[in-house]
């Protein structure tokens, strides 16, 4: 090839070179970070700006203290229906000097509410007026067992567990079991 030739074509590569540079537009160059901007403080302020803090740190909430220890329900013991209509029809058999009936009913009536401590209760003193004293005192022992929470039921077992302490003749231990009663039944 000619030498004129080859310069002219150098020339053209060249013009070509740098005119594409222009329709690309200019190197990438990436921008500076931004700065923070900070305001002048007025003049005779001596105030301190803060410095910039990146993400604030987020503290997890304070934990709430404990709740206390939930307290035993207070209860009260109910007949249901059925056992309701039973201990009615004990009282009527027991009325009429029928006992060892009326005893026999009121253990359907536990049969129905065998955790229930007023009939267990009942169950005793029924015991008690067939001179069935020790009897009648672990009634209300197994009856103040179940009475948990209810004030009211515990006072009437402790009342049959004094009941059936004296007709044994065994006062001074009949007289903590009323103390213990009565206690319960201000409450």
């Amino acid at each position: 090839m000619n030498a004129a030739l080859r310069c002219v074509l150098l020339a053209l590569v060249a013009l070509l070179g740098a005119g594409c540079g222009s329709l690309l537009g200019p190197p990438y160059q990436p921008s500076p970070a931004p700065q923070p901007v900070h305001s002048a403080p007025a003049p005779g302020s001596s105030t301190v700006t803060p410095p910039l803090t990146t993400t604030p740190q987020t503290q997890p909430p304070p934990l709430a203290p404990a709740p206390p220890p939930p307290q035993p329900p207070s209860r009260q013991y109910r007949l249901g229906a059925a056992a309701s209509a039973l201990v009615g029809q004990a009282s009527q058999q027991a009325a009429a000097g029928n006992p060892d009936l009326a005893q026999a009913t009121l253990e359907r009536a536990l049969r129905i509410e065998p955790d229930n401590p007023l009939l267990w209760t009942l169950l005793g003193e029924a015991h008690e007026s067939a001179g069935q004293y020790a009897l009648a005192g672990s009634m209300g022992r197994k009856a103040l067992q179940l009475a948990t929470g209810d004030a009211r039921a515990q006072a009437g077992a402790w009342r049959l567990i004094g009941d059936s302490l004296r007709a044994q003749g065994r006062n001074s231990q009949a007289n903590e079991a009323y103390s213990r009663a009565d206690a319960l039944a201000a409450q």
